[in-house]
């Protein structure tokens, strides 16, 4: 009895699976949490502590601190967002394949490319609309709260019609659930590169000429630096929404079969 206990004690019951598809899911997910974290982090960071910090440091200090202190920041910031979608879509992608076989199973006619090309099309679309909210910059769309309230109406209406053209019975909660959360993290991407990065990058080297030369900023300087924070600002409320989705996706069935 003690040799027994001694054994099971020294030698734990450890058994790696062998298949490919198991191993490849765990990496996926894997290289999603890890990019994830360091994407959603530094998007924390940038709003709850970065933002105030910059409007308490005089010109001189802020323009030898920002351009070192942002210029490695978003290149952190970006790369793990491409590495966290890229990761995640894969993954999705295995969930939806997984579905249309046990549908082709049971003798249904599921559509891999309707499922995909739904998400794509859908919240790519949504991230123009709450662009072209950004592109004014004056008036009601210079309004925090206005812009937050409009975001919120289209990303649900998004929503809505992602589960709408995706409920024919064969899909999963996992499939729908990532497929709004997913969705989220997509137009968060795009905001980071086609926004965030491409006014920041103009912003850091206007910054260090002000600084090192005495070259004005531009004018369009501070219209760029608002747009550039309701997109981050913006990005941190969806995290909250994505995030929800995506931790339902396997805890809280509460979409499809």
């Amino acid at each position: 009895m003690a040799g027994a206990a001694l054994a099971t004690f020294l030698g734990p019951q450890i058994n790696f699976p062998s298949d490919v598809k198991t191993n490849v899911e765990i990496l996926l997910r894997w290289v999603h949490f890890l990019a994830g974290i360091t994407w959603i982090g530094l998007l924390y960071f940038f709003n709850l502590v970065n933002v105030p910090l910059m409007k308490e440091l005089d010109p001189t200090t802020k323009g030898k601190v920002m351009p070192a202190l942002m210029t490695r920041a978003l290149m952190w910031f970006r790369m793990s967002a491409a590495l966290t979608v890229l990761a995640g879509i894969s993954y999705w992608e295995i969930i939806v394949s997984s579905d249309v076989h046990n549908a082709q199973a049971l003798g249904l006619n599921p559509s891999h490319g309707a499922v995909m090309g739904s998400f794509f099309l859908i919240w790519t679309i949504v991230w123009g609309v709450l662009y072209a909210c950004l592109i004014p910059g004056k008036g009601i769309f210079d309004n925090g709260a206005f812009v937050g309230v409009v975001y919120a109406v289209v990303v649900a209406v998004a929503s809505w019609l992602f589960l709408s053209l995706n409920s024919h019975g064969w899909e999963s909660s996992r499939l729908l659930s990532i497929g709004i959360g997913g969705g989220i993290g997509w137009v968060m991407l795009l905001n980071v590169w086609g926004v965030i990065w491409r006014i920041q990058k103009r912003m850091i080297q206007w910054t260090r000429d002000n600084a090192t030369n005495g070259t004005p900023m531009p004018d369009k300087a501070k219209s760029m630096a608002r747009q550039a924070f309701l997109a981050s600002r913006a990005n941190a409320w969806l995290s909250v929404v994505m995030l929800f989705f995506m931790g339902a996706a396997s805890h809280y069935p509460m979409f499809g079969k």
